[in-house]
């Protein structure tokens, strides 16, 4: 049973909340390594009764609190650190003093809110049957941080013979979503996120005798069009893929064709089988295309991070304690997946649990005019800031009473 006062006492830490969230923002950080944003979590919760691990690959920091009253279920909740390589137009009097480097992602507000539950489950210790585990992780925009972190044995399942928890959830940020509204959907939730390069090779020469050279451009801007046409005519539109070029290079001179041109791009997909079908068609329609012209293609496919997929158990449980926590018309079930990616995935594939949506449009806006994240403008009404920790703590005492009953 949900402690009544929970959103109330979760308000109460709006101030002290804010203050986190805007001192993380004003020095954001890149990339797995974040020790001042770390540094700040330790200090915001140094007196608190919990036992810490920190890892070698990354700053992340799991932090671990025994309920009082005796061992039961383990539950994890994460919240990620780390920022984005991109300048910050806000305005905000909190703005990044770092140059080219913004939370534009709502990183800092995720750490915020995460702290904010670690303190009311904190003050909840005594009727807590079990253990809590409260991830804080660097790495998450493509670095792979909470795969390093699972390597490092920090969550469980590791050489010191820790076991997994046995759920986990997240809580993401969303800028241009109904203010406090929660959203979230059984199975898939956002995509397998991988990277693709093509080199296509041809022969350069002067740009007014094409018939001495073997021309890339167009060959590269066939491909382009064939791997538009092949996801419209290869996958089954339900089970939906996307491939991306995003971004075109070649040549140096008006006169001059070039001896190769490069592609770049993202494919996203909510399957494996359909994942490695698109993998396999991106070689094969460059490979194809350049060697109709003579030429050659060669294909490089990084993959990234996996299909995010929350336990249908899971998912139900957000929906409940979303309507004990706030009532009626606050969760909002997502009737399809979201083409973005997200590493939580990686700890989705070790432990049954979900990610969720928090909308922090300010409120009484028009959410749908508001910038999303990955903006440079983008901002976050910190009022959201207490329902978001009310959630984490919510999810975490429900399952430690009840497990996914």
């Amino acid at each position: 049973m949900l402690h009544e006062s929970l959103i109330e006492q979760a308000r109460a830490l709006q101030d002290e909340m804010t203050a986190l969230r805007r001192a993380i923002h004003a020095e954001p950080e890149l990339g797995l390594h974040t020790p001042l944003t770390r540094d700040k979590i330790r200090a915001a919760l140094a007196d608190l009764p919990l036992t810490w691990r920190e890892g070698g690959s990354t700053t992340g920091l799991v932090a671990t609190l025994q309920g009082g009253a005796g061992p039961g279920r383990s539950v994890l909740l994460r919240g990620d650190m780390d920022a984005l390589p991109m300048p910050e137009e806000t305005g905000l009097d909190f703005a990044s003093t770092i140059p080219g480097t913004m939370h534009a992602c709502g990183h800092d507000a995720h750490v915020a809110m995460l702290a904010g539950a670690v303190r009311l489950l904190c003050d909840r210790r005594d009727s807590l049957k079990g253990e809590v585990r409260f991830m804080f992780q660097p790495g998450e925009e493509g670095y792979h941080g909470a795969r390093y972190m699972i390597d490092d044995g920090l969550i469980g399942g590791g050489a010191d013979g820790t076991p997994l928890p046995d759920a986990a959830f997240a809580l993401h940020v969303m800028p241009n979503a109904r203010h406090g509204q929660i959203a979230g959907r059984a199975g898939p939730l956002m995509a397998a996120a991988d990277k693709f390069d093509v080199i296509v090779k041809g022969r350069g020469g002067h740009a007014s005798m094409p018939h001495f050279s073997a021309d890339p451009l167009p060959v590269a801007a066939e491909i382009v069009l064939a791997l538009q046409s092949a996801v419209t005519r290869q996958f089954d539109a339900h089970d939906p893929v996307v491939c991306t070029v995003s971004k075109i290079a070649g040549g140096t001179a008006h006169n001059v064709i070039p001896d190769t041109v490069s592609l770049l791009g993202t494919l996203r997909s909510l399957s494996p089988r359909h994942r490695a079908a698109l993998h396999a068609m991106v070689e094969r329609v460059a490979t194809g295309i350049a060697q109709a012209h003579g030429m050659q293609a060669e294909t490089t496919i990084t993959e990234g991070f996996p299909v995010t997929v929350c336990d249908p158990r899971a998912a139900a449980l957000g929906a409940e304690t979303t309507a004990a926590l706030f009532g009626d018309g606050v969760w909002h079930a997502l009737a399809r997946p979201i083409m973005g990616a997200e590493d939580f995935s990686y700890v989705l594939e070790k432990v049954p649990g979900a990610m969720f949506f928090l909308g922090v449009a300010a409120e009484g806006s028009d959410w749908n005019l508001c910038e999303g994240i990955h903006s440079t403008r983008m901002v976050l009404d910190e009022a959201a800031l207490p329902r978001g920790a009310a959630l984490l703590a919510g999810l975490a005492e429900r399952f430690l009473a009840a497990g996914f009953a």
